[in-house]
């Protein structure tokens, strides 16, 4: 995967909007306002990664199971964010059910009225 189908795979998340509160170097998707996704255009090391929202129960296994996977860049000691890096071990399929992944837990905490908004 690229930065590119990365970019692609978070845009397809329904209403997803693209937007660089950050800086110009930063893009972030939300849906309803709140962030599901967040990656640099132009890392450090020039390792790609996404920062994705997690349930932390799933969070402990995949940083298990996947060198990829680690705790979430700019999210300090949070079990809800994880940095998933796209070049290395972790399948394309699953970054791309991550992200889904991502955008559900954002939904599940929004208000009732919201996500039925959301919905419809």
């Amino acid at each position: 995967m690229n930065i590119e189908e990365l970019r692609q795979h978070c845009l397809a998340i329904k209403n997803a909007e693209e937007c660089t509160p950050f800086g110009d170097d930063v893009l972030v998707y939300k849906i309803m306002n709140k962030m599901f996704a967040f990656f640099p255009l132009n890392p450090k090391d020039n390792e790609h990664f996404a920062v994705l929202k997690c349930d932390p129960d799933k969070t402990v296994e995949l940083r298990e199971k996947y060198e990829g996977i680690t705790k979430g860049y700019y999210a300090g000691n949070n079990l809800m964010w994880n940095s998933v890096y796209i070049q290395k071990d972790v399948p394309d399929e699953l970054i791309i059910e991550l992200i889904a992944h991502s955008a559900d837990e954002v939904f599940k905490k929004l208000p009732k009225k919201k996500q039925d908004e959301y919905r419809g």
